[in-house]
């Protein structure tokens, strides 16, 4: 499913975000920039040693909540990967949707700044961080697409989903988007 908004696009598909062949990759991680488990943990061994090294040593401090930091991308076919650190899920009481937009809104921002064509992002903060995945969809959805429609870019964004439940539930919102 690909809908165009603006110059720029969104795309959804059901895969693995390590095997895409897009200018930068987001990587859904942790405050510490420390390699966890499920897309992080994918992502980290599919690029290889040097992307934490490269963090560890640019980031001592990691990365707060709602921001992205970018690095090389070792042994992937991306030219870079835009280290993204989503909230975790507490109901929803502590701003957690504005933190979530925020990971993505850098994350396109610094894919505009590195002259990236193509980006690809995970689900972020859905999976051990239990952000429910129906008001991830809407709030990243809508950050990027007005994202695209307020910049001159023509960045194609593919959100690569890695189960059928998570594509539903994107493609339900992006629809709704399109019409």
């Amino acid at each position: 499913m690909k809908v165009q908004f603006g110059t720029g696009c969104i795309e959804l598909v059901q895969g693995d975000i390590t095997r895409q062949q897009v200018d930068a990759i987001v990587n859904a991680a942790n405050s510490q920039l420390i390699v966890g488990g499920g897309v992080d943990g994918a992502i980290h061994r599919a690029a290889g040693p040097t992307v934490h090294a490269e963090t560890s040593q640019r980031y001592p401090l990691g990365c707060p909540t709602g921001d992205a930091v970018p690095s090389a991308a070792g042994n992937l076919a991306a030219r870079f990967i835009f280290h993204a650190v989503g909230p975790v899920w507490r109901g929803g009481r502590e701003g957690e949707p504005g933190l979530l937009r925020s990971a993505y809104r850098r994350c396109l921002e610094l894919a505009v700044q590195h002259g990236c064509a193509s980006l690809a992002f995970p689900a972020i903060s859905t999976g051990i961080y239990s952000f429910p995945v129906d008001l991830a969809a809407e709030n990243s959805l809508d950050e990027t697409r007005q994202f695209l429609l307020g910049n001159s870019t023509s960045l194609a964004v593919r959100f690569v989903l890695f189960d059928a439940g998570s594509f539903a539930a994107f493609a339900r919102v992006l629809d709704a988007f399109a019409e």
